[in-house]
């Protein structure tokens, strides 16, 4: 789950990194009264919305009064910043900035450990810092078991090029983001960027964090972070039942088991539209698992026919804890449940354990969306095709 900049804030201030006062405004008058509650001659409003360009797409606004921060509220409140809405702004207190650097410590799972990133040189174009002059920006693996002790630290600031009569403070806070990343279970911590004020401060101004939802039952009050308001509505109602569903942007929707296989089958359907009208491609990625019931794949089902962006879906399942009789059974219950609902055709390949008796199910079924096709590559062709021609139509 990704934070907003405003409750990585809030996380970091709870572990002793360094911030600056700000409140958070959904309207521009709760913005003039954060103003005068913050009593700062300069604040920032800043759009809160969970994907990076803020500022270049004028999501970011300085105000000098209580009424000028009414209005640079009003002017992004509302914004489309690359797809998402802007619901609510954080009104911060001005620095009185000196340098910026860049932070962040992230999992690395190739290599089984943290990597921290660290450059002199931060703000908002880092990424194009790290193409053009990677040398900038140091990489430094950190051990899992001791986190960013004082040792890491200063290996950190020593590599990134800070002054030497700044590694004790910069350390210090290196540590504390270090303790976020461990103590929250995050897998991503970015502070971007993290300053020196001319007082000789070191702060950290913004803030982004991901955090591991496979960890969430250690936190429970991970669950007050989320944002039910801008999830996604199939996603949620998918998390509502425990499914392992990500939607994507195709018209092709796809369930499998197993995530190797479900990631195949994205692969193989892109491949099999790609010359096809309109160039179908899959909608979703949805994993039933080992072990899926009926109900479970009845459930998956009834996420991905209420997409409208679905045209067809494309049911690949190889039979293992997860029985062929058991999908089918799924199939038959999702469509009977339905009803009238279900308008969509399905494509179907199962393979392995009890195969056989899950295909004869699906006959003495005989519902004319459902068509089982006996090949992973010639189910992925019939699928993409309905989906074209089902677009066709409509335009």
């Amino acid at each position: 789950m990704d934070l907003y900049e405003y409750q990585a804030r809030d996380i970091f201030e709870r572990h002793g990194v360094p911030v600056l006062r700000s409140l958070v405004a959904s309207t521009p008058e709760e913005a003039r009264a954060a103003y005068e509650r913050l009593g700062s001659s300069v604040v920032v409003v800043k759009a809160q919305v969970k994907i990076g360009g803020r500022g270049k797409a004028g999501g970011v606004k300085l105000a000098r009064s209580a009424d000028e921060a009414a209005e640079r509220a009003a002017e992004i409140l509302g914004m489309d910043i690359k797809g998402h809405t802007v619901r609510k702004v954080m009104i911060a207190e001005g620095a009185d900035i000196a340098e910026e650097y860049y932070f962040s410590l992230l999992l690395d799972r190739s290599n089984r450990q943290y990597l921290a990133m660290c450059s002199v040189e931060g703000g908002m174009d880092i990424e194009q810092l790290a193409e053009e002059r990677p040398e900038a920006l140091a990489r430094i693996p950190v051990d899992p078991r001791k986190g960013i002790d004082w040792d890491a630290a200063d290996a950190i600031v020593e590599a990134a090029g800070f002054p030497r009569e700044d590694w004790s403070r910069v350390a210090r806070v290196l540590g504390s983001v270090g303790r976020v990343f461990i103590e929250e279970d995050a897998t991503l911590v970015e502070v971007n960027p993290l300053v020196k004020t001319k007082q000789g401060d070191i702060i950290a101004l913004d803030g982004k964090i991901s955090l591991d939802d496979n960890a969430r039952f250690r936190h429970k009050h991970h669950d007050l972070l989320e944002d039910k308001q801008a999830d996604d509505p199939l996603e949620a109602a998918a998390r509502a039942k425990d499914l392992n569903y990500v939607k994507l942007d195709g018209s092709v929707g796809i369930i499998g088991n197993g995530a190797g296989l479900v990631m195949s089958t994205l692969d193989v359907v892109a491949k099999a539209g790609a010359d096809l009208p309109g160039s179908p491609h899959p909608a979703n990625f949805l994993d039933i698992g080992g072990g899926a019931s009926a109900q479970v794949m009845a459930n998956g089902l009834e996420i991905i026919l209420s997409d409208p962006q679905v045209k067809s879906v494309f049911v690949n399942v190889f039979g293992g804890i997860t029985s062929c009789n058991e999908v089918a059974s799924g199939i038959v219950a999702a469509m009977q449940m339905l009803g009238d609902k279900a308008v969509k055709p399905l494509v179907v390949r199962l393979d392995g354990n009890a195969v056989d008796v899950g295909r004869e199910i699906l006959r003495e079924f005989a519902h004319p969306l459902v068509t089982v096709v006996d090949t992973m590559d010639a189910a992925a062709r019939k699928a993409a095709e309905l989906a074209a021609t089902s677009t066709d139509s409509e335009a």
